[in-house]
């Protein structure tokens, strides 16, 4: 067509009219192709699972290929997992305009919003004095401000964020609702605040001073949801593990909250029963019922209802109904041993086919992986544990991630307990099961408590990649490391093929486990340490950068 027409002729005109109408809409395709990483581990079920990651593949993350690509210089330690947006439109500051852009929330009650590509931080802004040591505390840092990871509704461009601050009347939360383009906020915060009835008809008031925000945030049902627990289990007669749920756009406290444990007296004044999960979030099934898992209480305290300690919870969205539950048979030794099953999460596994299509699992400090039921955790009972089958992956202060494998169309589960990455096959037929395909150490890395974290990128089922952060292992300015891991062997109990391993940025604070989750999206590998946020992807024309700010 073109070698037939002149030039400037119509139908040139015409043609190269069609042309770059075709060109523009593959580069928006593209554009729209990107991913956002808008909540902790990817998604509600807590899968962990990018499967829309089309660049990075196990062929070309290795060394020579892939690489840090920026540094950029953060005001203080990061417990909270970086968030990716593509195509925000930034609009205060000295940037203005589109960026794709990572968000970082640090201690210091700073939130970053920075380039992704460039590595440029476009805005800084920070929403007060951090608690420094609540009560003593030395597990987590020096200052306690932003320790969960937000998160973000595209629907409203909404960041969403609880901060803890250093008030004039004592430590106070503050949940606030920030543009995603000025991060300001869009309305009023709100101070955290509740109050339930305990069995004795007394009212028990939360206390910010004594409650920990740790577990990230989860947005559904039109409401963000917060879980608190304590600061090293201090001041256990004034604090209890706490579910709170706002109304979006307008910070509208829910009508209802969860307390863990309403009983009014116990002999030794300790109650907890607090939500932590090692700042996994809090997790939904397919009708959007929250899911988390409890720490310890007093022994001898638990009764299901009025306590309700180491357990998976299956909590209403109103926050006014337990629904189910699932308590190992040996709590009573948990709690007298401080060995937490609240330690990690609670992962719901996507729709599985077969006679029991909703599965979810947890694991603690113990060491024990439940597979269960979602539709009917199991209950108590003290003589047997009523699930679909229990699995020993070492201590986990760590949470679960899950994939579909490229070989067989089957779901995985991923653990980290201990200091192994292991690989759980779901069997669904004959009957309900997990099944070890493959497994990798990563002792030499991973020295605090037992357990770490993972995320899994692929395209579509394709060129799956298990990535992890262990926990440092050396004293002093401890290097946190970033594997990669190929899990595709497709044959049984092999070991996973390693393809990449790199500092990725420093952890002094051996009093508190580096909690850290690696994030990838749109072909970068996103981990946020101390003082730092690392951005890796494929090495070109990007040169390493540090930005100061």
């Amino acid at each position: 067509m073109l070698k037939l027409c002149k030039r400037n002729s119509p139908c040139v005109t015409v043609a190269l009219s069609f042309f770059l109408i075709v060109l523009l809409g593959a580069m928006a395709s593209l554009a729209g192709a990107q991913t956002a990483i808008t909540t902790y581990h990817y998604d509600n079920y807590r899968t962990g699972w990018n499967q829309n990651e089309t660049t990075l593949t196990p062929a070309n993350v290795k060394n020579k290929i892939f690489g840090r690509l920026h540094t950029v210089t953060l005001d203080d330690q990061v417990d909270a997992q970086p968030l990716v947006v593509p195509g925000v439109q930034i609009t205060a500051g000295s940037f203005q305009g589109t960026h794709d852009v990572v968000y970082v929330a640090t201690e210091n009650n700073s939130i970053y919003a920075i380039d992704v590509h460039s590595g440029q931080v476009l805005l800084n802004p920070n929403f007060g004095t951090p608690v420094g040591y609540p009560l003593g505390c030395g597990n987590n840092g020096p200052r306690v401000g932003i320790n969960s990871t937000p998160v973000i509704d595209l629907s409203t461009n909404t960041l969403y964020v609880v901060v803890y601050t250093q008030a004039k009347s004592g430590p106070t939360y503050t949940i606030h609702a920030l543009s995603l383009g000025a991060l300001t906020d869009q309305v009023t915060p709100q101070v955290v605040v509740a109050s339930q009835t305990l069995t004795n008809g007394s009212t028990f008031n939360f206390n910010a001073t004594y409650q920990r925000q740790r577990p990230a945030l989860l947005l559904a049902n039109g409401n963000v949801y917060a879980a608190f627990g304590s600061f090293c289990d201090l001041g256990a007669n004034l604090s209890r593990g706490w579910l709170l749920g706002w109304t979006t756009g307008t910070l509208t406290p829910l009508a209802s909250a969860q307390l863990n444990d309403l009983q009014a007296t116990d002999s030794d004044s300790f109650f907890l029963s607090s939500v932590w999960m090692s700042g996994y979030g809090p997790a939904t099934d397919d009708e959007g019922n929250i899911l988390f898992v409890t720490g310890n209480s007093d022994p001898g305290t638990y009764d299901g209802v009025t306590n309700i300690q180491e357990s998976v919870v299956k909590l209403s969205s109103t926050l006014n109904t337990v629904l189910d539950l699932f308590t190992p048979d040996d709590q009573q030794s948990l709690d007298a041993g401080d060995v937490d099953f609240g330690s990690g999460g609670v992962l719901v596994l996507p729709d599985q086919p077969g006679s029991i299509p909703h599965l979810a699992v947890a694991a603690g400090k113990d060491g024990n992986m439940y597979l269960m039921n979602e539709d009917n955790l199991g209950g108590y009972s003290p003589n047997t544990n009523n699930v679909l089958g229990t699995y020993g992956i070492g201590g986990c202060w760590c949470g679960e991630s899950y994939y579909v494998d490229p070989t067989d169309g089957a779901g995985r589960v991923v653990s980290s307990g201990n200091s192994l990455v292991e690989v759980w096959k779901v069997e669904t037929s004959p009957k309900v099961a997990l099944s070890q395909t493959g497994s990798w150490d990563l002792t030499t890395y991973n020295q605090q408590d037992p357990g770490f974290f993972t995320s899994i990128s692929s395209n579509g089922t394709a060129s799956p990649i298990i990535w992890a952060l262990g926990h440092p292992s050396s004293g002093g300015a401890a290097p946190i490391h970033l594997f990669a891991l190929n899990p595709d062997g497709g044959k049984k109990l092999t070991t996973l093929k390693h393809l990449y391993t790199a500092k990725a940025g420093n952890w002094p604070n051996l009093g508190g486990n580096a909690n850290l989750v690696p994030v990838v999206a749109n072909g970068m590998v996103f981990v946020a340490s101390n003082r730092q946020l690392q951005i890796f992807g494929l090495l070109g024309q990007n040169t390493e950068k540090s930005n100061k700010k």
